[in-house]
């Protein structure tokens, strides 16, 4: 084979390969939804609620402290790109409905000095909390049956989820499922959970 065919060849190869690889990440990162039965939603509430992680100081912070928050509940890491693509969207809605109530909380499935570092760099304005590889179990209980990231669940005010997003959010859309959540009372919140 001519020096010329070997490299139109890899030439084609590798054009098919991005073609290919675009493709199955516009699939992957495309708003998909995984939808729960009740009993799945409930367990998969109840199991990142007991949740209790290392921050970014390495302080310890129960996630049920939040309850009573719309919560974004965001499963990413620093090598993904989705995840760094949606971040900065998600720095400027918590900045935006903070008032009203919503929290984002990040739980990192990364090396705890990598995620400090990302988080200053980038100027999370909201939790990160950082997992191991055995918080792949909470986003599993609530939903993430592909083990993908980013993983994104939704949760109410009374701590059920609303939606589950798997690769990028569209930060319009999700504004759309949570303005309204900003709004509704929850159904049994204590004074102190309020925070």
């Amino acid at each position: 084979m001519s020096k010329f065919k070997q490299i139109f060849l890899y030439i084609c190869v590798a054009v098919f390969a991005l073609g290919a690889g675009s493709y199955l990440r516009s699939m992957l990162t495309e708003e998909q939804q995984t939808k729960l039965s009740n009993e799945e939603g409930q367990q998969g509430a109840k199991a990142i609620l007991a949740a209790n992680l290392p921050d970014i100081h390495g302080e310890n912070q129960a996630v049920s402290q939040w309850l009573g928050k719309v919560m974004v509940v965001n499963f990413w890491a620093t090598w993904c790109t989705p995840c760094q693509e949606e971040i900065p969207e998600f720095i400027e809605a918590q900045e935006k409905f903070r008032d009203q109530g919503l929290l984002f909380v990040g739980i990192a499935l990364d090396q705890a000095d990598k995620v400090k570092m990302f988080s200053h760099e980038f100027g999370i304005n909201y939790p990160v909390l950082v997992g191991s590889m055995n918080t792949w179990s909470l986003a599993q209980a609530a939903g993430n049956r592909m083990s993908v990231l980013p993983y994104t669940v939704v949760i109410n005010r009374s701590g059920e989820i609303v939606e589950t997003y798997i690769g990028r959010v569209n930060l319009k859309k999700l504004e759309k499922l949570v303005i309204p959540l900003l709004k509704e009372n929850p159904q049994a919140q204590s004074p102190e959970k309020a925070g």
